[in-house]
């Protein structure tokens, strides 16, 4: 029985779904514990797409990426992310007026500046690289849109009640809930928990939603009775903390504080608000 599908966020393409439901799991459990409520380790199951961004033939390591290899869309969210990583870091400088555009000189200097601060820091600017591609893949190639929708639909069944989603995890489960929900295996999936959710990110990502925004505001799926978003007000992923001036009045947003780790799952799972939204799903 799997009660709950959780969806993994960017750079997991060398795990697997056994190795991320054991990396989830534990931090799961201390959550919904610490709401005063019971889980076993055995209800979770972890949808896994990661494998699409794994380049082939290889063991370790990515794709060697460059600065000149960046998109227009990559660059504009990389200049937010740098925006926001200034909102939340004092170490970090605010962008000039004139770095605001997606030139190269602006891509290379928000690399050099994001790379140290206190988010993104030890993070080489390959890997960061190919997380900015991690995002625009999905949302720009269909093969791999549907593919990492239908890596969720393969692991949901009549006992599934929960979906949780996390970083770009996220919007692949509100976009399967959408593409799968009406199926009998998805009715009791009642109740969605977002975590440093990049969704209300304007243009490449909430923009580019299926379906599609209507007058600013993104469609609800049908069958959703619980959708409870939470976020760290230092996760630069996580860049519209508020989802419900986006997506609904019936979503519940909440900030907590996961400390110099902002944007992991670990953090994010072993918080309370997340167990308790977890387990009134179970309910």
């Amino acid at each position: 029985m799997v009660h709950i599908v959780g969806v993994h966020g960017i750079a997991q393409q060398f795990k697997g779904p056994a190795l991320l439901a054991q990396e989830w799991a534990t931090p799961m459990k201390d959550g919904v514990t610490a709401a005063g409520k019971t889980f076993s380790v055995d209800d979770l199951v972890c949808a896994f797409y990661g494998g699409l961004f794994r380049p082939p033939g290889r063991t370790k390591g990515d794709f060697h990426y460059r600065r000149s290899d960046i998109t227009e869309d990559e660059a504009e969210l990389l200049m937010m992310w740098w925006q926001e990583a200034a909102r939340v870091d004092p170490q970090v400088p605010d962008p000039e007026e004139d770095m605001k555009a997606a030139t190269p000189k602006s891509v290379q200097m928000a690399l050099r500046v994001l790379s140290r601060s206190k988010f993104f820091t030890g993070l080489a600017e390959r890997a960061f690289i190919g997380s900015l591609k991690q995002v625009r893949r999905y949302m720009r190639e269909p093969d791999i849109r549907i593919a990492a929708q239908q890596a969720v639909d393969d692991v949901v069944d009549t006992d599934t009640r929960v979906l949780v989603g996390h970083s770009l995890g996220s919007v692949v489960a509100y976009e399967a809930l959408h593409r799968y929900g009406g199926s009998p295996r998805w009715a009791n999936v009642r109740t969605f928990v977002t975590l440093g959710s990049p969704l209300g990110i304007p243009n490449l990502i909430f923009d580019g939603l299926e379906p599609a925004p209507m007058d600013g505001r993104g469609v609800w799926p049908d069958g959703l009775e619980r959708w409870t978003n939470i976020s760290d007000d230092g996760d630069v992923v996580a860049l519209c903390k508020r989802l419900r001036p986006l997506m609904g009045d019936s979503i519940v947003d909440i900030r907590i504080d996961n400390g110099a780790t902002a944007h992991d799952i670990m953090p994010y799972l072993t918080a309370p608000e997340t167990g308790k939204a977890i387990a009134d799903g179970l309910d």
